[in-house]
């Protein structure tokens, strides 16, 4: 027996928690480092999460308009579809399932496996860990199973039904938050340093970068000194770089419009959600990242005078540069012996309660474009839960299947670019319905329209072109995903005439 339609239960307090819970990954704890070797002074970091955390809530508060508009289910892959045409919104939802969302959720899934690698050593991807090898293409490590595990787990809470999955995503996301909030507020008092805050700050906006460092194998072995950028487009290219980092921090603030069909007053809350919850993340953020200058070191000791300076320090004290793992580091010099513990922790919630919000809110796009005969058509049925069970199920295996692959790393370099390309697309959406269907009903309209919508637009762009001509591999590759769709469009428009 399946149910006829989607059940209105979900509350505003619960639309923002799929907000913000989707938003906060492993990303703020980790990207920060990879940025600073970009930009190299603290007034560009924090100006970097400034301007990411500004565009979030440009893009959310003008999506407001769309999903007022279109309270139902689908969210983004509707709005694509009514303002341009099926094909543009196919290639949405067709980039969506192949490495958007289910890219993202692997990687978000081996990142709790990878930090659980913490408390349970045989799940670190060393070579003396590989359950099963095929050549040298295929390794399989207990890490990949326990976040296929992980997937599959909250893939079967979901189709139980949506209480299940927002209790889940209510009680993670509000921990999550609670725990940012106290190592902000830790840092700050008990392990702020006025040498190294006065230090760092006194870098103010000098633009400064440096680079992997190889041997003769082409094995990256340090980093370079920092140096200034040659050229203006290369220093686009350096921030457009650096802003990869912030920006898949900040992707996914979207989801909510896929459940719109599952949300009380769904022409308010929806749009209401949006704004609430990336303005509260963009504040974590940014506070976050002041607390890592007030107790982290912007360069290692004498790395101007060094030739190159190594990946990795065991020093707890350790510069940005040196480690990936800034939280860790900040939570050694705040928390001592016991920071490593507190910061995995700390990660595995954020990216079990983010898994959660991905996984619950992506099957409800494939499910709406099943019922548009443009996905597999068991996707557009509901069980008796009234979720799509179909749906959450065929996300779940095929992320399962990028988590086995080994290149959900790569995949999520394209994800930025890609997720980048639509966000502009759906915002010029908003002029084109405008000017397409001026008497629809808009019980909400863009906030600074459109003024706002245009510097986001100006915004989004330079960055998508800044990782054109600093990225390009990964920028045309993501491209040729979304291209793959084209003909996988046709050739469903061909079943429909049969």
């Amino acid at each position: 027996m399946s149910a006829e339609k989607l059940k209105q239960s979900l509350s505003l307090f619960d639309g923002t928690m799929i907000v913000a819970g989707s938003m906060i990954g492993s990303g703020i704890f980790i990207v920060t480092a990879d940025m600073v070797r970009n930009v190299g002074s603290a007034g560009w970091l924090i100006a970097l999460w400034i301007l990411t955390g500004a565009m979030t809530v440009f893009a959310a508060i003008t999506y407001g308009e769309l999903s007022a508009m279109y309270p139902k289910a689908g969210g983004q892959y509707v709005y694509l579809k009514e303002a341009y045409n099926p094909f543009t919104g196919f290639l949405y939802g067709w980039s969506f399932f192949s490495v958007i969302q289910t890219g993202t959720i692997a990687a978000v899934g081996v990142a709790f496996s990878k930090f659980a690698g913490y408390f349970i050593p045989a799940l670190t991807m060393a070579d003396e860990n590989i359950i099963f090898q095929i050549g040298d293409w295929f390794k399989l490590y207990p890490a990949q199973l326990v976040s296929i595990a992980l997937i599959i787990f909250l893939t079967y809470v979901n189709t139980r039904g949506i209480r299940e999955g927002k209790l889940i995503q209510s009680i993670f996301t509000l921990a999550k938050l609670f725990s940012l909030f106290a190592l902000i507020v830790f840092g700050l008092l008990m392990a702020a340093k006025v040498d190294i805050w006065n230090a760092n700050w006194a870098t103010g906006f000098d633009f400064k970068f440096t680079e992997p460092v190889r041997d003769e194998s082409g094995s990256q072995i340090g980093w370079s000194v920092f140096k200034e950028p040659a050229s203006i487009f290369l220093m686009i290219g350096l921030i457009s770089s650096a802003m990869v980092g912030s920006v898949f921090s900040s992707v996914a603030w979207e989801n909510v419009t896929f459940i719109a069909g599952e949300i009380k007053n769904p022409k308010r809350n929806v749009g209401l959600s949006l704004f609430l919850g990336t303005l509260i993340v963009t504040i974590v953020y940014v506070l976050t990242n002041v607390m890592y200058i007030a107790v982290l070191p912007l360069f290692p000791e004498a790395s101007e005078a060094a030739a190159a300076f190594p990946t990795e320090s065991a020093t707890p004290n350790v510069a940005f540069p040196l480690q990936d793992r800034v939280a860790t580091a900040a939570a050694s010099n705040i928390f001592g012996v016991y920071g490593t513990a507190i910061i995995a922790v700390m990660i595995m919630v954020s990216t079990f309660g983010c898994n959660n919000g991905l996984i619950l809110t992506g099957a409800r796009v494939f499910y709406t474009m099943a019922q548009d005969k443009l996905f597999l058509p068991q996707a557009a049925q509901l069980n008796k839960n009234a979720v799509p069970q179909w749906a959450l199920w065929a996300q779940g295996i095929w992320a399962s299947i990028l988590c086995l692959s080994g290149k959900y790393g790569i995949l999520l370099d394209y994800v930025v670019f890609i997720t980048l390309v639509f966000y502009i697309l759906t915002i010029i959406a908003v002029f084109r319905l405008r000017k397409k269907r001026p008497d629809a009903e808009r019980p909400y309209k863009a906030f600074g329209y459109p003024v706002i919508p245009v510097i986001y637009i100006l915004m989004a762009g330079t960055m998508a072109l800044g990782l054109l001509i600093y990225k390009p591999t990964t920028s045309l590759v993501g491209l040729l995903i979304v291209l793959v769709g084209v003909p996988l469009y046709y050739i469903a428009m061909q079943k429909q005439k049969a």
